[in-house]
C-alpha cells in the first residue's frame, strides 16, 4: 500500500461523512488515542482526546466504538468520555455497552487450561512483571526493557507460547512492544464485521489503528469505508491513509465534529 498523507482520499471520505445518514467511528486505543507508556495503568489519552470523543458521541447519527487489545473495563477509567463509547476489549472477545451491559463468551475448557499453563510457565521463568492476563489471552510486554532484555524475554515468550498453542484454538500474535497468545475466536476484523452488520449499509465508516493487530480491521473495512494508520513513522499496511499522532489525529477528530455538527 502506497503512503497517503493529507490525500484526496481522506478529503473525499470526510465529504461522505458530512452527507452520510449514519456514521461509524471505530478506534484503537493504545498508540492511537493514547501514547505508549511503560506503566500500562497510566496510559491516559493525548490532551483533548477525551473531550473530543465525547463531542463526537454527541454528534447526530455518529456511533463511536473503541476496539482494543486491552480489557474492556480498563477504558472507562482511562477515557472517561461523555457519553461513553461502546467498547470491544481483548481484541473483540469482550463487549461493554455504554449502559454497562457486558458480555463475553465462555472459552472451551482446553483453551482455558492451556492459557493457565502458559501463565504458570512464564511465572516460573520470572516474567511476572512483563505478563498481562486478559480474557482469552496472555500478553508479554517488553517495551520498557533494554534491547538485550527484550530479546531474551521475546525468546522465552515465543518458546512458551509455541508449547501451549497447538490444537487448542490459540495463536501467537505480535504487537507493538510484545507478543500475545490469544484465542482464535476474536480479532479486530471480526469486530468490524459485526459492527457493520448492525448498522446501515450506507453508513460512513472509519477505523483508526496503529498496530499489526489492527490490520485485520483494515482489511475488512477496505472497500466499505476508510482505514487510517496512526503511527509516528510509516509501515506497510492495508490502511489507505496515514496520520501522525497526536496532532494529526486530533485535527481529524476536530474536523469530524465540525462537519457533523457535534457540540464540544
Amino acid at each position: 500500500m502506497q503512503l497517503i498523507q493529507g490525500s484526496t482520499r481522506l478529503e473525499d471520505f470526510l465529504h461522505s461523512v458530512a452527507c452520510a445518514p449514519e456514521r461509524l467511528l471505530l478506534l484503537d486505543y493504545d498508540g492511537t488515542l493514547a501514547p505508549f507508556v511503560a506503566e500500562r495503568e497510566s496510559a491516559y489519552p493525548y490532551p483533548d482526546v477525551t473531550e473530543l470523543i465525547g463531542a463526537i458521541g454527541r454528534c447526530a447519527q455518529t456511533h463511536v466504538a473503541i476496539v482494543t487489545g486491552r480489557r474492556a473495563t480498563d477504558i472507562p477509567r482511562l477515557l472517561p468520555a461523555h457519553p461513553m463509547p461502546e467498547i470491544w476489549g481483548s481484541h473483540g472477545l469482550e463487549r461493554l455497552w455504554p449502559d454497562g451491559n457486558y458480555v463475553r463468551p465462555e472459552l472451551p475448557g482446553e483453551t482455558q487450561a492451556a492459557l493457565a499453563s502458559a501463565f504458570q510457565f512464564l511465572q516460573m521463568e520470572g516474567l511476572n512483571r512483563q505478563v498481562e492476563c486478559k480474557p482469552g489471552s496472555i500478553a508479554v510486554h517488553w517495551r520498557d526493557l533494554s534491547q538485550n532484555a527484550r530479546e531474551e524475554v521475546a525468546e522465552i515468550a515465543s518458546r512458551t507460547f509455541s508449547l501451549f498453542a497447538a490444537g487448542v484454538g490459540l495463536e501467537q500474535i505480535a504487537f507493538d512492544g510484545g507478543l500475545e497468545l490469544r484465542t482464535m475466536l476474536a480479532n479486530k476484523g471480526k469486530v468490524v464485521r459485526e459492527i457493520l452488520a448492525e448498522h446501515r449499509e450506507d453508513a460512513a465508516v472509519c477505523y483508526l489503528g496503529d498496530d499489526p493487530t489492527d490490520e485485520d480491521a483494515f482489511r475488512v473495512i477496505g472497500g466499505r469505508g476508510l482505514g487510517i494508520l496512526v503511527r509516528p513513522s510509516y509501515r506497510e499496511t492495508s490502511a489507505e491513509v496515514w496520520l501522525k499522532p497526536p496532532d494529526e489525529v486530533i485535527a481529524f477528530l476536530e474536523t469530524w465534529i465540525e462537519i457533523t455538527g457535534g457540540v464540544q
